[in-house]
């Protein structure tokens, strides 16, 4: 790691409210848009790391509330760090826990000053706080670094999206404070707020005066439409500082990333594209392929002669039919690594449309790709 180089983003390009972009760490430059696979545990479900940067990724995401609890922060540090323990040489960036303390413990109790949980492994008892999640992101050793924050799900009322915003703005102050910040780190905070503009609009505003080093849009994708979504992108944009990365938290489908990048986002993560690859379900320029259909049973067609993922250009849609049906772990595998190729592939075509000034286009003909595939079948 080349401890000379400091964390920065250069912006390259504009189309719109688009941007592309490069984020500099000593680990590796990151290309934006950039789409992160998600790692929770250590790992991207299905695939070696070298695989994962063979399909294009730069940077990876890991789970703050999965690592502490198993194998824990402690122990990640005592082996090397993260990047050391899962053999992923590039940048991590690593969530605060906040949403999987709120979505996934089996009891909890908020207050001030953090969240006391009950894992929802072992029910053993934990707390988070601002202070101790940015210190199992430095034991970790990654290099972006969330604020703690509160994450309500919508729809829900004013008085709780207020609450829990006002909440995780004090927070985000003790979590900036506390983060360690060695050679290149940084520390990005989450603008929260439901689906209220103003409430969203106040958050970014407090949180661009922080000196954080990016912002993220956090809260969405938990169950509202997506119409509600580009809303709050499109009323908080105006708000973030225009020379630091904004990253869109869990987010999301392809056509997710193509209207939010298009509306002034920098970089993604979302569990999608692999967990769709363990159900048998492939995105593809022609839209989602559902392997189980008796339709691919004789097709000796490959996904796409174009992917990134060896699967995708050389197996037949009939042999991944067969290995989803017969739950081969090579099924999942081969389709996780497609779905990969394909966002990987997404991103790098939004970002040479952006610098063609044809992004509009570009999402025009990528929806219509999708919309003769579904015509023609492909997830019927």
């Amino acid at each position: 790691m080349a401890d000379d180089i400091s964390f920065s983003f250069r912006l390259l390009a504009r189309d719109g409210a688009a941007r592309r972009g490069e984020i500099v760490t000593p680990r590796g430059t990151i290309r934006t848009p950039a789409f992160m696979p998600v790692g929770t545990a250590g790992t991207v479900k299905a695939m070696y790391a070298h695989e994962v940067e063979a399909l294009g990724a730069d940077i990876v995401l890991g789970n703050t509330y999965h690592l502490m609890l198993n194998p824990g922060a402690e122990r990640v540090a005592r082996l090397g760090g993260l990047h050391e323990l899962m053999q992923w040489k590039r940048p991590i960036l690593t969530d605060s826990g906040g949403f999987q303390v709120m979505s996934l413990s089996k009891l909890r109790k908020l207050d001030e000053r953090g969240v006391v949980f009950q894992s929802h492994i072992d029910g053993s008892r934990h707390e988070l706080t601002p202070e101790r999640a940015m210190a199992v992101q430095a034991l970790l050793g990654s290099d972006i670094q969330m604020q703690f924050d509160e994450c309500v799900r919508l729809p829900c009322s004013l008085e709780e999206a207020e609450r829990a915003m006002r909440l995780s703005l004090r927070w985000a102050e003790r979590s900036r404070r506390a983060f360690s910040g060695g050679p290149g780190q940084a520390a990005f905070g989450i603008v929260q707020g439901g689906a209220d503009r103003a409430l969203r609009v106040e958050s970014a505003r407090a949180l661009a005066g922080m000196d954080f080093h990016g912002l993220a849009i956090g809260g969405l994708a938990v169950g509202e439409p997506q119409a509600v979504m580009l809303d709050m992108i499109e009323t908080v944009e105006p708000h973030l500082p225009p020379d630091k990365p904004r990253y869109l938290m869990g987010v999301g489908t392809p056509d997710d990333l193509l209207q939010s990048l298009a509306r002034g986002v920098d970089m993604f993560d979302c569990v999608m594209p692999t967990r769709a690859g363990r159900h048998g379900l492939a995105y593809t320029r022609e839209g989602r392929m559902n392997l189980k259909n008796v339709r691919f049973l004789d097709d000796p067609r490959p996904i796409d002669e174009n992917s990134a993922a060896y699967a995708g250009r050389h197996f037949s849609r009939a042999y991944l039919r067969h290995l989803v049906k017969s739950g081969e772990i090579l099924g999942m595998m081969a389709l996780t690594a497609i779905n990969l190729g394909y966002y990987q592939s997404l991103m790098a075509d939004a970002r040479a449309a952006i610098d063609a000034g044809r992004l509009t286009d570009f999402i025009a003909e990528t929806r219509e790709g999708w919309a003769r595939g579904e015509q023609g079948g492909a997830q019927k």
